[in-house]
């Protein structure tokens, strides 16, 4: 996939994300998508903490030489009570905005940014670019979970 096809799956989630949830009932929104998996509660509230991760590390990329890139615990993230039971609708406005700045940041790219780093402790060096294909295909990965979760029951 080009860079602006990458880009188009960013700018594009929140919109399918509202779409795909649109209707969608408390008693459907908690279903896990698989045995064990996250409910689709979970998996709304975590695109938005991961997403603000990964806008964050890509700022620190593009201005920082080597930044270290800090994980966090995506499961405990989840666990919590906002995530495991509150309303989804703050972490859809939350992408909507996220991904709108996002987006915007990543057009802005000069062409010889797109192979800086940074230094993630469990994957080590972490380019812009790995970023862009990593968070396309992440919230793609995550609405099929979704996808998979409503239809439960």
């Amino acid at each position: 996939m080009t860079r602006e096809q990458l880009i188009a799956k960013i700018e594009a989630l929140p919109a399918e994300l509202r779409r795909l949830v649109a209707g969608a009932s408390s008693a459907q929104l908690d279903r896990p998508y698989r045995p064990g998996g996250w409910t689709s509660r979970q998996v709304v509230h975590h695109l938005a903490d991961s997403h603000m991760h990964a806008y964050i590390r890509c700022r620190l990329i593009l201005l920082e030489n080597d930044p270290p890139l800090k994980p966090y615990d995506q499961d405990a993230w989840a666990l919590l009570p906002d995530a495991a039971h509150g309303s989804i609708e703050p972490s859809l406005s939350i992408l909507d905005g996220l991904h709108a700045r996002w987006t915007a940041f990543f057009h802005s790219v000069p062409e010889d940014a797109w192979p800086r780093k940074g230094y993630h402790p469990e994957y080590g060096a972490v380019t812009l670019e790995r970023l862009l294909e990593t968070y396309a295909a992440h919230g793609e990965k995550h609405l099929n979970h979704i996808r998979a979760g409503l239809a439960q029951g």
